[in-house]
């Protein structure tokens, strides 16, 4: 179906989606810092404009090309929530999405993308602390959530040999014994 004849909804969705796309890897590419709203424009095939009317700012666009999808869907057991970020390793390890790659380049050394790393983070957070049992379920569930940040940084954006030359499941199997204890009080 040619662009012209879908219903102005689907042109606007479809438009928003390669502005999103484009965004992504650009951010990727060279960071929240150097990508501007003229070259994303220019890699969707739109007019700047039209990126500040979808988005209003660089800083919105960022927020959206970012946003994360929550970690977990519903409490689960301490055993399930330790698999489910394992699960996670393959993902990590492999070919991130384009938005992921454009927060972990951009959080450190942008104030605006270091807000939009938190808020995401803040709600892989709040996923993990429902599953794990006690008063310190939200500082048990940051530190869980560093690690795998970690883990992830340290393979795509720094390339370490030691994570790199390993497969996932063989990192799996030394991180499973941490994140377990993580997951709940210790027993004196």
């Amino acid at each position: 179906m040619s662009e012209r004849v879908l219903p102005r909804a689907e042109r606007r969705r479809r438009t928003e989606g390669r502005i999103l796309d484009a965004a992504r890897a650009l951010f990727a590419e060279v960071g929240y810092e150097r990508a501007t709203i003229r070259a994303v424009a220019r890699a969707a095939e739109v007019d700047p404009a039209l990126v500040m009317q979808y988005f209003g700012s660089k800083q919105e666009l960022f927020r959206h090309a970012v946003r994360a999808v929550p970690a977990l869907d519903a409490v689960v057991s301490a055993e399930e929530l330790v698999e489910h970020l394992l699960d996670t390793l393959n993902v990590k390890m492999g070919e991130l999405p384009q938005g992921s790659l454009a927060m972990m380049r951009s959080m450190l050394t942008h104030p605006e993308a270091g807000a939009s790393a938190r808020e995401a983070l803040g709600r892989q957070i709040d996923g993990l602390a429902a599953s794990i049992p006690g008063d310190d379920a939200r500082l048990r569930a940051a530190l869980m959530t560093a690690i795998m940040l970690g883990v992830t940084v340290g393979h795509q954006l720094l390339d370490l040999p030691e994570l790199r030359d390993v497969p996932p499941e063989e990192i799996a199997r030394v991180l499973r014994p941490s994140l377990r204890a993580l997951t709940g009080p210790e027993v004196s």
